[in-house]
């Protein structure tokens, strides 16, 4: 491209970062800066010399991981049932941590994302994001305690790590990820919510992500079963609801709350996530390799759901370029959906300022599919 020379980039769906993303949009590019953006037709009558460049799908701004488990990243992929990857995290344990999560990392800076929100297992992975991270983001720290003998134990232990990481946030910030519904118990998940809505903490929660969640919840059947008891030795009693509406009842459900999968929801429960202002990030390619289903996309958006995407770990995921989970929903859903949900959505879900393509941006910062 010459120096001095516009050229009007365009693609099947163009998103600047605010607005509605538009279907036949352009952006306006001179010297390497964005010097306009809006429908292809405007542009051109503003630049009628300029040659119009299709960049394919998409174009929008830098993307955001919402779901990652960097220290997982040295782990074989996994496609199976999800109660055989439990198995499989287990079986490999011994390559969980820092040096997966420094992997990991690289491999998020590659792909261009622009914001990230790790679930962090070990502390020192925690005290690797916070001090070393280029990249702006939520290291979510995640708590795995189902017996309710324990819970106050737990909760005293995690309250005095949170507190002293929180002194040390800048670029990342520190969030709190009680596991899922059956794997942290029910008195826990009240104080965990009860704290990180005093203190404004973010909340990530793996949520309806299977249906043998949903039968463990609500009837104390299946696999998971078996997982509960390596670990807690009060017997399991199952709150007889489903997972949503178990964290509903527990007062987890807010607008600072994110709901990680959520395949397994009706309605109902939809509109009890969109009264709450909680947000949702889906993980469909990691949804397939699990055999768990696809979350209801055209559900959520007709309650008015925020959206973001997220990879999953590289264990249930070929790879952490979230730009993939577009991709891969890309014939089955609205494209502007998707869109929104890469960037705007993620950004919103982790409590980040949310970058627009707008005159000035530099091109760099331009992203396709």
């Amino acid at each position: 491209m010459s120096w001095l020379r516009v050229e009007l980039w365009t693609a099947e769906v163009v998103y600047t970062g605010f607005g509605t993303p538009m279907l036949r949009g352009g952006i306006a590019v001179q010297g390497g800066v964005v010097v306009g953006q809006g429908s292809l037709e405007e542009l051109r009558a503003r630049f009628p010399e300029a040659e119009v460049v299709r960049k394919g799908r998409a174009l929008f701004p830098p993307p955001v991981n919402a779901h990652t488990h960097l220290d997982l990243s040295l782990l074989p992929l996994y496609r199976g049932p999800f109660p055989g990857f439990l198995s499989h995290v287990m079986a490999h344990r011994e390559r969980r941590g820092l040096e997966g999560a420094k992997r990991g990392l690289e491999e998020l800076l590659a792909s261009g994302a622009g914001a990230f929100a790790d679930i962090v297992f070990k502390d020192e992975v925690m005290d690797f994001l916070l001090g070393e991270s280029p990249l702006p983001g939520v290291a979510f720290y995640e708590v795995f305690a189902p017996d309710p003998a324990e819970a106050e134990e737990a909760f005293a232990r995690v309250r005095r790590k949170v507190e002293a990481w929180r002194r040390r946030e800048g670029r990342v910030r520190v969030g709190l990820a009680p596991h899922a519904p059956y794997s942290v118990s029910p008195p826990l998940l009240k104080r965990l919510a009860q704290y990180a809505q005093a203190e404004g903490l973010p909340l990530m929660v793996h949520a309806a992500e299977s249906r043998e969640e949903v039968a463990f919840l609500t009837r104390g059947e299946g696999p998971l079963g078996e997982v509960y008891g390596r670990f807690a030795r009060t017997p399991w009693t199952p709150p007889g609801t489903t997972p949503v509406r178990h964290l509903h009842a527990l007062g987890v459900l807010g607008p600072k709350t994110v709901l990680v999968h959520g395949v397994q929801v009706e309605e109902e429960e939809v509109r009890l996530i969109a009264e709450a202002g909680a947000k949702v990030v889906l993980c469909p390619r990691s949804n397939g390799n699990l055999g768990v289903g696809e979350a209801p996309l055209a559900l959520y958006a007709r309650h008015g759901v925020e959206l973001a995407l997220g990879t999953d770990s590289r264990g249930s995921s070929p790879d952490l370029d979230v730009r993939n989970e577009a991709l891969f929903l890309w014939e089955r859903a609205d494209p502007r959906l998707l869109l929104r949900a890469l960037t705007r959505g993620g950004y919103r879900a982790l409590g980040l300022p949310a970058p627009r393509l707008a005159r000035g941006t530099p091109a760099s910062l331009v992203h396709s599919l």
